[in-house]
C-alpha cells in the first residue's frame, strides 16, 4: 500500500539496514520512494531522523519543551512557539560562534547550545561571581570538553583499527 493509501503505487519499496558499529545493534528503515533511489539518497533521508530527534531532546533540555501541561490548544501552541523560538535563538548563536570569523581556539571546542544557555542564565540572573569568573569557567569546561572529544575519538578510533 502506498503513502496515499493507494494500493497500486507504483514506488519503490526497500529495507535499509543500519548496524552500530560499537555495539553491533541494527536498525531496520522501512523505506518507500516514488520512483528508484540509490543507497547514498536512502542513508542520507534516513539519517535526517536523527537530527529531528535530537532537536526534539535539544528542545525538550534546553528550553523545557516538554514543561507544559496542556489544559487547551491555545496555551499549549503559545508555549511551544515560545520555546522552540527560544531554541532558534540559541542555535543562531552557537551556529555563530562557528564561522570563520570568530577565532577558533585549537583547545577548546565551540560555543554549543547548552553553553549560550548557561551563561544567558547566570549573567541575567543577579551574578554571585563576577562577569569574569563566569566566563573563565566557561572557557575551563569548554577546554576539559575539548580534551575529553580529543580522547574519545582516539578511543574509538583505536578500538575500529583492532581485528
Amino acid at each position: 500500500m502506498g503513502a496515499d493509501g493507494d494500493p497500486g503505487d507504483d514506488g519503490r519499496h526497500s529495507l535499509l539496514i543500519r548496524r552500530n558499529n560499537t555495539t553491533g545493534e541494527l536498525a531496520f528503515y522501512r523505506c518507500w520512494a516514488p520512483r528508484p533511489v540509490t543507497l547514498a539518497q536512502l542513508v542520507r533521508v534516513a539519517s535526517v531522523r536523527w537530527i529531528v530527534e535530537e532537536s526534539f531532546q535539544a528542545g525538550k533540555g534546553q528550553v523545557g519543551l516538554d514543561q507544559h501541561q496542556v489544559r487547551r490548544w491555545t496555551s499549549w501552541h503559545r508555549f511551544t512557539t515560545l520555546a522552540l523560538a527560544a531554541l532558534a535563538i540559541l542555535e543562531i548563536c552557537a551556529a555563530d560562534a562557528r564561522t570563520p570569523d570568530h577565532h577558533a581556539q585549537p583547545d577548546m571546542i565551540a560555543l554549543t547550545v547548552n553553553e549560550i544557555r548557561r551563561l544567558i542564565n547566570v549573567l541575567l540572573k543577579r551574578p554571585t561571581r563576577t562577569i569574569t569568573h563566569h566566563l573563565r569557567w566557561s572557557n575551563w569546561r569548554r577546554s576539559h570538553q575539548a580534551r575529553a572529544r580529543r580522547g574519545h575519538y582516539v578511543r574509538r578510533f583505536n578500538l575500529e583499527l583492532q581485528p
